[in-house]
């Protein structure tokens, strides 16, 4: 649930100003962008790079739920968009907008996630609901070079 919809909007409009495409390339300050390969051990990259990030940036009370999320994202992107054209790595991007941090994983799929109603016998399925829950909002967006960019915003207490 959206706790003030206003910064909320002005945190998603800045990174649509940017373009996901640019910020993806790195450079930017309070970024931090990762490369990931299709490999499962990719998983456990992101969440190592989210916690420490996190905890650089002073908002360590994020980590679980953000490394949460972020595993879920970058599981989704290894299981489905491994095979899409050009074979191209994932991306990792955290994003510090004050009082936001937005998480992205970028990959070559253009097909649109689509949660699932989350089905808690079967063992997979329930990775966006999980998104939904943990974050304050998510989405997603395509990237001018083809593939996407999935996000997850989270709020900060300080």
């Amino acid at each position: 649930m959206v706790g003030d919809p206003l910064a909320t909007a002005d945190c998603l409009q800045i990174t649509r100003d940017v373009g996901f495409d640019r910020l993806l390339m790195g450079g930017k300050p309070y970024t931090t962008s990762c490369p990931l390969p299709f490999q499962a051990d990719s998983v456990k990259t992101a969440r190592d790079v989210t916690r420490a990030t996190l905890h650089r940036w002073g908002v360590p009370e994020l980590g679980d739920d953000a490394a949460l999320v972020v595993s879920e994202l970058v599981t989704n992107a290894v299981r489905y968009a491994m095979y899409a054209a050009g074979r191209r790595e994932i991306q990792l991007l955290l994003m510090r907008v004050a009082p936001h941090v937005l998480l992205a994983v970028a990959d070559p799929s253009d097909e649109v996630p689509r949660p699932k109603e989350p089905d808690f016998i079967s063992e997979n399925g329930r990775g966006l609901y999980i998104v939904e829950t943990y974050s304050q909002c998510w989405g997603w967006d395509p990237l001018a070079r083809g593939g996407k960019a999935v996000w997850a915003l989270f709020r900060t207490e300080a």
